[in-house]
């Protein structure tokens, strides 16, 4: 091959690479994969959660289709997204872990959004599932249910963090709980932990979220 030749393949060759990287390029759209990732869904919900209009929302997963990051399905006169394949979450993780180990911003964001966080006990995945095995702990998926419905980890319970007070009597103190939401950037599991812990049980929060234990292949199950 020729230097001229050469080139060119490198040329097309990160072309076709940054399209990934171009279609990742826009905050909303890394937003919409976070929420993709917890499983599929409407145009509408991701709407809703993002505070976009549809419109734009539907203008984004557009994108991200043409990188080929999500793929649509059609359900009557509604279409719902879901992520291409699990090297998509892999590549917002990365993202996600770069920019809390370069940019400063973040931390500190992450510190004043989830000061509280400091303060609570947090459980690593490897030892949550000795425990789970061992039937030593309830876990609570804290998310809303339909991403409880999409996947969570296998025997969870699903009381939405909104749910929790009125549905405390449901859970025994008796036993320790650990509490999971969406991943690092969710408040949801620092919420129910500090709910349950003013309640009297002793309550963690798992260090990661569920997309995170589903990647790493530890037991999930479907509804």
């Amino acid at each position: 091959m020729n230097n001229l030749a050469h080139r060119q393949f490198k040329d097309q060759l990160f072309e076709q690479l940054a399209r990934a990287a171009k279609a990742l390029s826009s905050p909303r759209r890394l937003e919409l994969v976070d929420l993709l990732a917890q499983g599929e869904r409407s145009v509408e919900d991701l709407a809703t959660l993002t505070g976009m209009s549809v419109a734009n929302t539907s203008q984004h997963l557009q994108a991200l289709r043409k990188a080929l990051l999500v793929r649509p399905r059609r359900e009557g006169l509604r279409t719902f997204y879901t992520l291409s394949d699990d090297s998509v979450f892999r590549a917002w993780q990365a993202i996600r872990e770069l920019g809390h180990r370069r940019f400063a911003e973040v931390d500190r964001l992450l510190k004043t959004y989830v000061a509280e966080r400091q303060s609570l006990e947090s459980i690593a995945a490897d030892e949550l599932l000795r425990r789970i095995r061992n039937e030593q702990v309830i876990v609570l998926d804290v998310r809303p249910e339909p991403e409880y419905r999409a996947g969570h980890i296998l025997g969870a319970r699903s009381i939405p963090v909104k749910e929790l007070q009125r549905r405390l009597a449901d859970l025994p103190k008796r036993r320790e709980i650990v509490a999971y939401c969406r991943g690092p950037f969710c408040v949801y599991a620092d919420e129910a932990v500090s709910l349950l812990k003013r309640k009297g049980y002793r309550a963690r929060r798992l260090d990661t979220g569920f997309p995170d234990w589903k990647s790493a292949g530890l037991p999930v199950e479907m509804e």
